[in-house]
């Protein structure tokens, strides 16, 4: 027996435990140790960035979202607005010669409000329901005057969505039928301070005298000048709107999902229904530009993974044409021929994933300690979820497996006689 033949043959060196593809392909893959490091090595830079784009892509958008959303309800339900129509019964010369002027839009409250939040609240979909009366006024202390934007909520379901307690940079955040909560930019405009008494006039002349007790920073300038909570009661005494509410605040489990949640629940109550996706549509439609990007990436550097993987093993075939026309000669089937280099590719894809999972991980970590805010802390949360690296594995071994197939097809038809002669 020569000295290839008695290497080759399971007889004398398979150890018991492990089938005869898996020791030939190890050997082939020790044998070439330079080509096997390099592809490991490619393999592992293209995981590596897969899965540190993967992780930042998804730490940015849910910042993103986590900002958009922490003023703000999911879906928002809001009563039809009043349009302008050509009299009845009207000479069709006299109306197609008449200019119809858009109405002013009054203040209304949502008909039967309590029976539709009962069907909305009713939704799988739906997590919370909170009735709030929304309109303009003026706040005045001294001689100092400001237009606000008037918020009149339920403080148990309304800090539900909006966490106004974790927002409060003074005082607390208690509302009852005396009290508001103001920003701090409108705050400091009127030079008050929590404690302090504003004197609330609505446009219809209305007037109520409110103690301050708690002033909030949403992070944004505006918001702060003026926007202003109060107890339902109080707005819609205020705003004259007894009994009434102007919106329904409505939060989702799946927020990406909310825009068809708002057409369900439109269909289902006749009310209009606007979701964060619809009215923050630009900033929606940056997130799929995003995300389509990454696919891209994701895309193109599986396809050079490929390649490499296709690469080597192509030239690992020319190579070992002997050593393959031996094993034929000893019996080996095609199967099994194919099963081998299969094995390569799989192998060499998933230990590239493994590899290349820590390098993106180290990455982010790195990543973190470097860009942060001015104040040192972390720019935004990324979480390195086990799913994403199972996904990362699975796709490698995979396209290891389909990278594979086409060398170990030609391996596979190797004429054996063929083959030792060359």
């Amino acid at each position: 027996m020569s000295a290839d033949t008695r290497s080759l043959n399971p007889a004398v060196v398979l150890p018991r435990w492990m089938p005869f593809e898996w020791l030939v392909a190890l050997r082939f893959l020790r044998e070439g140790r330079v080509q096997t490091a390099f592809i490991i090595g490619g393999v592992a830079i293209g995981v590596g960035v897969i899965v540190f784009m993967s992780a930042l892509l998804s730490g940015l958008q849910a910042n993103f979202v986590k900002r958009v959303l922490t003023g703000q309800a999911h879906i928002q339900l809001l009563p039809p607005k009043e349009v302008a129509r050509a009299l009845r019964g009207a000479d069709p010369q006299t109306i197609e010669g008449s200019i119809v002027q858009s109405p002013l839009q009054r203040l209304k409250s949502i008909d039967q409000w309590q029976s539709v939040a009962a069907q909305i609240k009713a939704l799988p979909e739906v997590n919370v329901v909170s009735p709030a009366v929304n309109g303009s006024a003026l706040v005045v202390r001294g001689d100092a005057s400001r237009a606000i934007s008037v918020v009149g909520i339920e403080p148990e379901l309304y800090f539900r969505i909006v966490p106004m307690p974790e927002k409060i940079v003074r005082g607390s955040a208690r509302l009852t039928v005396n009290d508001i909560l103001i920003g701090t930019e409108l705050a400091s405009d009127l030079g008050v301070s929590v404690g302090d008494k504003l004197r609330v006039t609505a446009a219809s002349g209305s007037a109520n005298t409110l103690t301050i007790t708690g002033i909030f920073d949403l992070g944004n300038k505006g918001a702060n000048a003026r926007t202003t909570l109060m107890a339902l009661r109080s707005a819609q005494s205020l705003l004259g709107l007894p009994g009434g509410v102007s919106a329904l605040d409505v939060t989702v489990h799946d927020v990406y999902a909310a825009e068809l949640v708002a057409r369900h629940i439109t269909a289902l109550t006749g009310v209009q229904a606007d979701s964060w996706i619809k009215t923050n549509e630009q900033f929606f439609t940056a997130v799929s530009a995003q995300t389509t990007a990454n696919t891209a990436i994701r895309v193109f550097v599986g396809l050079s993974v490929a390649f490499g993987i296709a690469s080597v093993l192509v030239v690992s075939v020319v190579q070992k044409s002997r050593e393959i026309g031996i094993l034929r000669a000893m019996g080996i089937t095609r199967g099994q021929i194919l099963r081998i280099f299969l094995l390569q590719g799989g192998l060499l894809g998933l230990g590239g994933a493994v590899v290349g999972s820590l390098l993106g991980s180290l990455g982010m970590v790195v990543w973190q300690q470097v860009q942060r805010n001015p104040d040192g802390t972390v720019m935004f949360a990324v979480s390195l979820e086990p799913l994403m690296f199972a996904t990362a594995l699975l796709l490698a071994t995979v396209t290891g497996l389909l990278a594979s197939f086409a060398p170990a097809m030609r391996a596979a038809r190797l004429d054996p006689v063929v083959a030792i002669r060359g």
